[in-house]
């Protein structure tokens, strides 16, 4: 059944690339090894402080980022051990990590980029790559993407549902942490 559940989302993910307006990090294509796809998106949450004195506020240009969903699956479908998941996970978002600063350093809107934003529910490990972790203060939006994270958990064999977070970091954050 999950087989068959991650075969429909394989054929309905092009689909879902074009309408999100995501897009691959220059360089890579989607048979890469980098697990993010990425989009400009105007901050709506409320004000954070980042720990290196970067404010986001409302409006700001963030840089969102997506994990590849159907690429990790696939991988991960092998994997049995949740903390092996985590691990392995853990290790293609570091790897990621670097092409995702060279296409914010070359970005023609590189000076209007505040950061990186991502939502998930898989944090455990993100401030080692230097994330930081908020909550979700809106309830009506936590719980719509506890939501859409239901399909994920299902075919990836989740066991733990955590809430879904925000995570950030700051552009020059991420260019002094990860450029090549």
């Amino acid at each position: 059944m999950k087989s068959y559940l991650l075969g429909v989302w394989n054929v309905i993910d092009p689909v879902y690339y074009s309408l999100t307006r995501l897009r691959y990090v220059p360089g890579e294509d989607k048979n890469s090894k980098c697990v993010f796809r990425v989009r400009l998106t105007r901050y709506k949450g409320e004000t954070v402080k980042l720990q290196d004195g970067t404010i986001i506020q409302k409006n700001d240009i963030l840089l969102k980022i997506h994990l590849h969903n159907v690429k990790l699956l696939k991988k991960l479908q092998a994997i049995k051990s949740d903390m092996k998941r985590a691990v392995y996970i853990y290790h293609m978002v570091k790897k990621s990590l670097p092409y995702l600063a060279k296409y914010v350093e070359l970005h023609p809107k590189r000076p209007n980029i505040k950061g990186v934003i991502g939502i998930t529910t898989l944090h455990k490990g993100s401030r080692q790559l230097g994330f930081e972790v908020f909550s979700i203060k809106n309830e009506f939006y936590r719980t719509y993407k506890k939501a859409t994270f239901l399909p994920i958990n299902m075919i990836a064999n989740a066991t733990k549902h955590e809430e879904p977070v925000y995570l950030f970091m700051s552009k020059q954050n991420l260019l002094e942490r990860h450029r090549n």
